[in-house]
């Protein structure tokens, strides 16, 4: 088990700038209500999920959404808007799926046929969620937390998950970064997610 409050006293100094905002710990609450909730063990999978959530969400520890308003998202992925193939890659094939089916998450989650995977598993289990009715849930802490665990530990962005670069014999921090966006940055998160895994284990206690 982690003992939060000493796990936030240790990353408060780094990878953070000796202090952390109500926002940053309700973010990592949730992601670590969902480690939980899961079960899951291997420490260097939550650093590396606290380190990616960090740098994607510019440091707030909070789900954002992308970047850009409904003339954007429009002509980015609408079947109306200006790249139509892409539309119909995402799933937004009625007008106005590019804007309601935008970008938002921790790791962002985009286009009305993402939404719908990962829909019916969430409400499941928080049945006051509602990704296609409304969208926006997609930016409650614990329903972002779910869509970053079943892409990363599952492979659900690129096909790659946390299990191919952390194993038994192998800890590969910067690689692990292609299970989001190639080596985008690679150095600079394998080097937060290390700072995530010392705070980690100075907060682990036996069962």
């Amino acid at each position: 088990m982690i003992d939060r409050k000493r796990f936030f006293a240790s990353i408060r100094q780094r990878p953070f700038p000796g202090r952390l905002t109500p926002g940053q710990v309700e973010g990592m609450s949730a992601i670590l209500n969902e480690w939980e909730r899961r079960g899951l063990s291997d420490s260097r999978w939550l650093a590396y999920m606290f380190a990616t959530t960090k740098h994607e969400t510019a440091h707030t520890m909070q789900p954002i959404r992308e970047h850009g308003g409904p003339g954007y998202f429009k002509r980015m992925y609408d079947i109306e808007g200006q790249r139509p193939r892409v539309a119909k890659a995402l799933g937004n094939l009625k007008p106005g799926d590019g804007v309601r089916f935008h970008g938002r998450g921790y790791v962002q989650l985009t286009g009305r046929a993402n939404y719908e995977k990962f829909h019916l598993p969430i409400k499941r289990i928080w049945p006051e969620l509602d990704l296609l009715e409304r969208p926006d849930d997609a930016m409650v802490p614990k329903a972002a937390a779910f869509v970053l665990f079943e892409g990363m530990t599952q492979g659900s962005f690129t096909g790659k998950k946390l299990s191919n670069y952390f194993t038994n014999d192998v800890s590969d921090w910067k690689n692990a970064r292609k299970i989001i966006n190639g080596l985008d940055k690679a150095d600079v998160i394998a080097g937060i997610a290390k700072e995530f895994y010392s705070g980690i284990m100075s907060a682990t206690t036996g069962a």
